[in-house]
């Protein structure tokens, strides 16, 4: 059988799980590649890998999709990594900036504005903004860069009291299933000592590794993560 193509995020919030790839069999078995959020899941999408960690707002535009594993990118709350960052007070901004590398991300933005800040903001992809969002490894010691910062990982639990799925690691189509049980203890390798990752990353003012990636992220998809997934889903909809 010819190697499963599989897209990963190319963000520190993903090395936990590619440790445990590149450790495992598994590797053997598929043809990995490293692009950013939304590049990911438009490859996906396109068909163009037969899986990958994507970001749930992009599940909308799969036909058939699978969520094939029990670990995800998410939080029980701030996240450390998924911000808003304002000039002004959150209910005083009139435009909001997208994050060009997020599809979930500028989604939770839109959701949070108009239904836990109710805030009516302009929404631009490019231009001067009152307020931008930014993900991943970009933000890492940047919070005190900017008079106002929301983490919108905390503001999407005190929203819904529930913690929250960014990504899931999903197929578009049927793959075998010894396959996707090795892939899966591959990625609970992984996750079970995610401080492995941090020798030789780079140093930031303000931002602890350690603390991100065993208090701030939460590796484990589980049933409250997949209420949230709903949630957002039935949200970003109404947008």
């Amino acid at each position: 059988m010819s190697k499963i193509k599989i897209s990963a995020v190319s963000y520190t919030n993903t090395l936990p799980f590619l440790q445990g790839i590149k450790a495992s069999p598994v590797m053997n078995r598929i043809d990995l590649s490293l692009d950013h959020p939304s590049s990911c899941a438009q490859r996906v999408i396109d068909n163009e890998v037969d899986m990958g960690i994507i970001p749930i707002a992009a599940l909308l535009d799969l036909p058939y999709y699978r969520i094939i594993s029990d670990y995800c990118i998410g939080a029980d709350g701030a996240v450390d990594s998924v911000f808003i960052f304002s000039q002004k007070p959150i209910n005083e901004i009139k435009s909001v900036r997208l994050d060009n590398q997020s599809r979930t991300s500028n989604g939770l933005a839109r959701i949070l504005l108009k239904y836990y800040w109710k805030v009516d903001a302009d929404v631009l992809k490019k231009g001067e903004a009152d307020a931008f969002v930014l993900i991943g490894d970009r933000t890492f010691g940047k919070k005190d860069t900017m008079p106002y910062v929301y983490d919108l990982g905390f503001y999407w639990k005190e929203f819904t009291g529930l913690p929250f799925a960014f990504a899931v690691w999903v197929a578009n189509k049927e793959l075998p299933a010894d396959f996707v049980a090795e892939f899966n203890q591959a990625l609970a390798d992984g996750v079970s000592h995610p401080e492995d990752v941090i020798k030789g990353l780079p140093i930031y003012d303000n931002f602890d590794y350690s603390s991100y990636l065993t208090e701030k992220l939460d590796f484990h998809l589980t049933l409250k993560k997949r209420d949230a997934i709903q949630k957002y889903l039935e949200l970003y909809q109404t947008l």
